[in-house]
């Protein structure tokens, strides 16, 4: 997940340690590329991660973790369901009014296994059936917060940002709203979920599950809900996950040109 929530992500990793009453620990001093792959060998037991790699996982014979639940944000778009959307951002002063505008375009990715930043883009320019190399140049940033930068400072034109990010820096720096502006909206797509290492006893990954479903009924993790904007925790199921498969097979048709670091 984005920088912006960790806080978030460790007081709710520390209220699963005291609720089931185990020590936790909440790593982050680790690139997210080792976490993942961290959870895929078991070292690491729980994870936060983007519906793409969780679909993607799914489809093994035997996953190598299984889905929790999932947050709901606060926010009439959000309907009380665990979804979110992706915007796709410009600066104010951009000309750009739609994804048509942007032929030609510097793009910025987060990553390419981000389904907000990178895979919801490529559906979009697929069903808009837009040409192929629609984009003059496409960077890879590495974290939405980092393309959001680029395109502040003008070395980028547009990224689709996952709107979960785009509310917390905002609410962070309002100042930023008078700077940008969205041009579109993705989704809603199903929301990153909590997931559990297979590896864990299913008794263990059951309290889990349990555990983040009733989070809103301790004290400590209803205000880091607040503090959030999260509603808490909702069950969630693979089915639930579909819409991220179909806009995959879609994006499959589409690839953007080899993008260069940011």
């Amino acid at each position: 997940m984005a920088d912006n929530a960790e806080s978030f992500a460790a007081e709710v990793a520390a209220a699963l340690g005291r609720l089931l009453r185990v020590p936790v620990e909440f790593i982050t001093d680790r690139p997210w590329p080792e976490r993942e792959r961290a959870l895929q060998a078991g070292e690491v037991q729980v994870g936060w991660l983007c519906g793409l790699p969780y679909v993607q996982e799914a489809v093994r014979g035997q996953p190598r973790y299984e889905l929790l639940a999932a947050p709901v944000m606060q926010g009439e778009r959000y309907g009380g369901r665990p979804v979110y959307f992706s915007d796709l951002i410009v600066r104010r002063d951009h000309p750009a009014r739609s994804l048509a505008d942007l032929l030609g375009a510097t793009v910025a990715i987060n990553e390419p296994n981000s389904h907000s930043g990178h895979g919801v883009l490529r559906h979009a320019l697929a069903a808009a059936r837009l040409p192929h190399g629609f984009f003059g140049e496409v960077v890879e940033s590495g974290a939405h917060q980092r393309s959001l930068a680029l395109i502040e400072s003008g070395a980028i034109d547009a990224a689709a940002i996952d709107s979960t990010v785009l509310d917390t820096e905002l609410r962070y720096e309002p100042g930023r709203a008078r700077a940008l502006r969205s041009i579109a909206t993705f989704g809603p797509s199903p929301i990153p979920p909590w997931v559990a290492s297979t590896r864990l006893p299913a008794a263990t990954r059951a309290a889990l599950r349990e555990a983040l479903l009733t989070l809103q009924c301790d004290a400590q993790a209803r205000s880091a809900f607040r503090r959030a904007h999260v509603l808490g925790f909702a069950p969630v199921d693979d089915a639930w996950y579909t819409p991220i498969r179909e806009m995959a097979r879609v994006a499959a048709g589409y690839p953007l040109q080899a993008a260069r670091t940011a």
